[in-house]
Order: structure tokens, then C-alpha cells, then sequence
């Protein structure tokens, strides 16, 4: 895992890039403290941070140039197939590395050898012939990729903040952005929080030729193909053989690994499966001192059955205070879940792991999240579209007031739709922050159109879509939206903070597709992720497969209130003098939430706190 960068000078060749690349890549160094490159010619000026993974050797230096000269690399993953490639390759191989492979199907294949490939990845390849820089970036969009362009110049990098290190890019807010973050705590793809930074999409082939960027996308989760008819038995076999590979190539590594173990079934699933391919997992959580939030004992438990060398970080609020402004500094683009991925990456770290799996994706595919019932009941429920709207909407209004909440506030707002559906529901259910909240914090009467409604839109008019499974629909909505903007965002940026490198075996395209494609009956049922479940047979415990969902969740509600009352005061006082909210608006949410108010919960006043705390630190206007 690695931090790439680089500049393209749109009208003078004679612009010297290597100023401004040094500089970003500079900023990087977190992400690949092993080694640096730069290339410079001409136009364009190419950077690198290496963290070394695969073939420790300095054959793995880039940027990496071909065996003909005309390709320079520079690349950011992992290629978990690269060994048969390269078997498939006639090329003067100099190294053993993924990099090299990478740049030889390049070469061989052209841009056609993106489909052949298996693994998570953000790389730019500059054709010194042709002039063109191509930008791709993985299907499930684990890697990101940011870029900016203006008159002058291109510029592309891992990190957001290593744009704004170039100097070229302003520190500028995107307000539409901001909005976006009140409602969703994230910024949706292809928009940043910085005005002008944009990602190139996952699945996405991206090509700048001249002044002219083209993108392209190879793959799509809307493209799934239903399956054909299976039994139970032969869809849990081919769900267990799936996930048994796509563990296996993600332990394919030359540094000490290990796992994040939770104790929940994503967790345990894949330390279960480590388990049967290597004959020692090293795993680590974090527990807690109120009980209620830890579940340590359900790690514990499964580090035992699995014989893990197993480390167990206990972290108390003194300890969480202590690292919140760290965290919070570390984070390259704002969002509401970073620190809990910061603590335990750092532990892995300081253990001597530099390269760790993650059940992250697990919820997504097999249905794990409370979304996924809701959406099975809100299509029973259709009937409730014969009721006039003012009727439901006078029903919504009166279950608010019977019991004030997050849940009657968002039953209210669906009641209140021209259409219930589970498409036109999904925004409100994943919402943070209502609409007429977002008012009252910002003044403002018109807001711009809600991006996750735009998506479940689009959604309801694609043929291919709507023959997907209602599940599957709900996994999609699920991963173009909180894991791909918050989960995936924060994994790559929390442990990067710390040079590791984290591996997600439930998100392996393969497996993706094989589940989108199976029917609702065989996925969901009153037991928690039944699909996994039963394609693991007996290796997970039952204790495990039968308690209830916690999340990884650290116990802010309490800590809010006590230890971290003053740290969040003061960055919400910063935030109420910031345009463009609403001068006490912000610090009458603070006071609700102190006084109990059930309609504002911790959750939406920590996203309030980590937008304040970041633009600040980052010196954004």
C-alpha cells in the first residue's frame, strides 16, 4: 500500500512540476514510510510513498518505468492475482513485485488488462508517447483517487490533502458539500468537501488527453446478473468456496499480517477462514470499560476457538480524549466514523503488523444492516399508497408527538412521501441530519437536490436495477453510499495514518457479484446474515451467530456529556461564527442534546464537531 501523486501541465511544457510534486508527495509520507520516488519530465511530474508489502527489495521502487521505456507507473494496492499473470507474460521481469505485473499487462495488453485484474488499486500511467495520463481506480472503489484541474494544470493524488499541500489547489469549502456531509456524514462521490477536488468513480477508467478528461467506467454493480435458480445447499457451497479464495489471495504477503476481530460474525467469519489456511492469526480489538459497549468477550471467544495470538486494546475515556484531536488531525477528508478505525489501526501497528483483514463489507452484502427488514416490510406495506397523503401525513404527525425520536421523526417523513417504496424511503433512512434541520442550522430555504434520492432515482428507471433482487437493490443503494463514502473512506485514511495496510475480502468482485445475483429467500430470514451463516457451517460459534448486533461503536453519548463536553463546545462555538450557518443555531443543537432531547441524538452533533475541527485545522475558507 502506497501514496501516489503527480501534476500535468495543461498549456507549458517548459512548467517545472517537480516543486509541486515534491510537496504532495511529501504529504504522503504516512502512507509510505519505506520509500520515495519522483519522475519528472517535460509537462508532467509523477510521485510515490512506498509501503513495502509484496518483494521488500528495491526492485519495487517507483515511479516504475517499462521494459520499452515508454510507460512510467505509479501505483497504489494490491494486485492479488499478479502470480498468474505473470505467468501469462512475456516481460523482462527485474522484480517480484504486484507493481511490476501491473506495468507489464500494461504493456502487453494495454488498457484491456484492467478487466483481468483482482484486487484493490488506484494507479496513474503516463504514455510518454502518446502524452496521455490514464487514471484507474478498483471496482468496489476500496483505493481512492482525487484529482483537480484548472486552466494551468492536472492534478491527481491519493489524499486530499496532499492536493492542498501542491499550493495550486484553493482551500476553498464546496457549500453544496457541507449540506451534503449535514445529511449523510460523508460527501457522496465524485464531490469533495474541497471545492474543485473530485474522485475518479470506482470501476472507473479514466483517461486525460491534452486538456480533456474522459472517464469511462469497466465495471458497475448495476450489471449483476441474477442467478439462475439454485438450491440452498449449492448456493452455500459456492458462497464458502467464493470466500475461502478471495481470503486466501489477501494473505499473499511478504510482512507480518494479522485481523481486526470484533467479535461479530463479519469478524470472526474471516478470522475463522484465516484460520483455515495458516496455522497462526494475530488478531486485535478494543474494549471498553462501560460494559454495555464492549464486546470483548465475544473476541475473546473467538480468538480461543481459533487459537489466535490474540491483543486486546482497552481503551477508557481519559485515554479516547487523549487521541480525539489526533485522529481528528490525522483525517484526510471530514467524516463521522474515523477515530474508532484510528484506535484499533494504531494498536495493530505498534504490534509489528503492517498489513491486517477486515470484515468491512459483510452488512453490506448479506444483508446485516436494519435497512435491510425495513425494506422487506416497506414493500408489504404498500398498500399504505391507497391512503391519501394528507392522512399519513397527519399519522406521521401524531406518532412524532406520541413519542418524539429519530425513528417517528423518519416514519413521519416516509408517511409523508407522494410514493412509499423502499426507493424512495432509502434516503431517508440512511439521513443524519432531516432536511428542515439542515434549514434551521444553515438559514437557508432551498437546498440542493438530496444526492442519495438522485441515486435511488436513477435506480427505480434502470431495468437492470429493478430485476435485481429487492436485497440485492437494498446492497447496492448500501455500497454506492455509506461504505463506499464513509467506511471504505475511513478504513484507507485511518490506517494509512498509521502505514497499514487493510484487506477486505467480502468486497472481492467476484464474491460481490455471485451474491447481488442470489434470491431474497435464501439471504434473509430472523437470524442475522443467514446466507454467511450457513455457507460457514459450524465454524463459528454459536454465541457469536446469535447475539444481538452491536457495530463497532465507541460510547460517545456518554463521553460527549462528560469527558469531551468541553472539546466539543468549543469546536461547535467555532462553527456557529462560520458561514455559512446560522449564528446560534449550532449551539441550540448542543443544548438539546445535553437536555435530552430525543430528536438529537450523538451522532448528529460529532459530525458537527469533526466538520468544525477539520476545516479549521485544515485552513479551509
Amino acid at each position: 500500500m502506497c501514496g501516489i501523486s503527480g501534476v500535468i501541465s495543461l498549456k507549458d511544457s517548459s512548467y517545472d512540476c517537480r516543486a509541486a510534486v515534491e510537496s504532495m508527495t511529501s504529504a504522503l509520507t504516512h502512507r509510505g514510510p519505506d520509500d520515495s520516488g519522483i519522475f519528472s519530465e517535460g509537462e508532467v511530474g509523477l510521485g510515490h510513498r512506498r509501503l513495502s508489502i509484496i518483494d521488500l527489495s528495491a526492485s519495487g521502487h517507483q515511479p516504475m518505468v517499462s521494459a520499452d521505456g515508454r510507460l512510467v507507473l505509479v501505483f497504489n494496492g494490491e494486485i492479488y492475482n499478479f502470480r498468474d499473470l505473470r505467468s501469462k507474460l512475456n516481460y523482462p521481469f527485474q522484480s517480484h513485485t504486484d507493481t511490476e505485473v501491473l506495468l507489464a499487462a500494461w504493456q502487453c495488453w494495454g488498457p484491456a488488462c484492467i478487466e483481468k485484474l483482482n484486487g484493490m488499486y488506484a494507479f496513474a500511467v503516463w504514455d510518454r508517447a502518446r502524452k496521455e495520463l490514464h487514471l484507474v481506480r478498483d471496482r468496489l472503489g476500496i483505493k481512492p483517487l482525487y484529482y483537480f484541474q484548472n486552466g494551468d494544470q492536472f492534478l491527481f493524488s491519493s489524499e486530499v490533502r496532499s492536493l492542498l499541500a501542491s499550493g495550486l489547489v484553493p482551500r476553498k469549502v464546496n457549500g453544496e458539500a457541507v449540506i451534503d456531509f449535514l445529511r449523510y456524514q460523508c460527501v457522496h462521490q465524485p464531490e469533495t468537501i474541497i471545492e474543485g477536488v473530485r474522485l475518479v468513480g470506482p470501476g472507473t477508467h479514466a483517461v486525460l488527453a491534452g486538456s480533456v478528461m474522459g472517464a469511462k467506467p469497466y465495471w458497475s454493480l448495476g450489471q449483476v446478473v441474477p442467478s439462475e435458480p439454485l438450491d440452498a445447499d449449492t448456493a452455500r457451497r459456492r458462497i464458502f468456496d467464493t470466500l475461502i479464495k478471495a481470503v486466501e489471495r489477501r494473505l499473499v504477503s511478504d510482512v507480518p499480517f494479522g485481523a481486526f476481530l470484533s467479535g461479530g460474525i463479519d469478524s470472526s467469519a474471516i478470522v475463522a477462514l484465516m484460520s483455515r489456511v495458516i496455522d497462526k492469526v494475530s488478531t486485535f480489538s478494543v474494549s471498553f470499560a462501560e460494559q454495555s459497549f464492549s464486546e470483548a468477550p465475544y473476541a475473546r471467544m473467538v480468538a480461543q476457538k481459533f487459537g489466535t495470538d490474540h491483543h486486546e486494546v482497552q481503551l477508557a475515556a481519559r485515554d479516547f480524549l487523549r487521541l480525539v484531536p489526533e485522529a481528528l488531525e490525522r483525517m484526510d477528508h471530514p467524516s463521522g466514523d474515523g477515530p474508532n478505525t484510528y484506535v484499533v489501526s494504531g494498536a495493530t501497528k505498534q504490534a509489528g503488523i503492517t498489513m491486517a483483514l477486515s470484515g468491512l463489507g459483510g452488512d453490506e452484502l448479506f444483508a446485516g444492516y436494519p435497512v435491510f427488514p425495513k425494506s422487506l416490510r416497506l414493500r408489504r406495506l404498500s398498500g399504505l399508497n391507497v391512503v391519501p397523503r394528507l392522512a399519513r401525513r397527519a399519522v406521521g404527525r401524531l406518532l412524532e408527538a406520541w413519542r418524539p425520536g429519530v425513528a417517528t421523526m423518519k416514519a413521519g417523513a416516509i408517511l409523508d412521501l407522494p410514493r412509499i417504496s423502499m426507493l424512495s424511503a432509502y434516503p431517508i433512512n440512511r439521513q443524519v441530519f432531516m432536511d428542515h434541520q439542515i434549514m434551521r442550522l444553515l438559514n437557508e430555504r432551498n437546498l440542493p437536490p438530496n444526492r442519495v434520492a438522485a441515486l435511488a432515482g436513477a435506480a427505480a428507471e434502470d431495468p437492470r436495477f429493478t430485476a435485481l433482487p429487492l436485497l440485492s437493490q437494498v446492497s447496492i443503494l448500501e455500497v454506492s453510499t455509506y461504505m463506499q463514502n464513509v467506511l471504505l473512506r475511513d478504513t484507507d485514511q485511518m490506517s494509512m495514518a498509521h502505514a497499514l495496510e487493510v484487506r477486505v475480502p467480502f468486497l472481492d468482485h467476484e464474491l460481490v457479484d455471485l451474491v447481488l445475483g442470489m434470491p431474497d429467500t435464501i439471504k434473509f430470514s430472523h437470524t442475522p446474515k443467514r446466507l454467511l451463516v450457513e455457507s460457514l457451517g459450524d465454524l463459528l460459534p454459536p454465541e457469536i451467530v446469535n447475539r444481538p448486533k452491536m457495530g463497532f461503536t465507541l460510547p460517545y453519548q456518554q463521553w460527549m456529556k462528560r469527558e469531551l463536553r468541553d472539546f466539543c463546545a468549543e469546536r461547535l462555538r467555532r462553527l456557529d461564527d462560520r458561514p455559512p450557518f446560522n449564528g446560534g443555531a449550532v449551539a441550540r443543537y448542543w443544548e438539546e442534546f445535553l437536555s435530552g432531547n430525543p430528536r438529537v441524538s450523538w451522532s448528529r452533533i460529532w459530525i458537527l464537531v469533526v466538520l468544525s475541527h477539520w476545516l479549521e485545522y485544515n485552513r479551509i475558507q
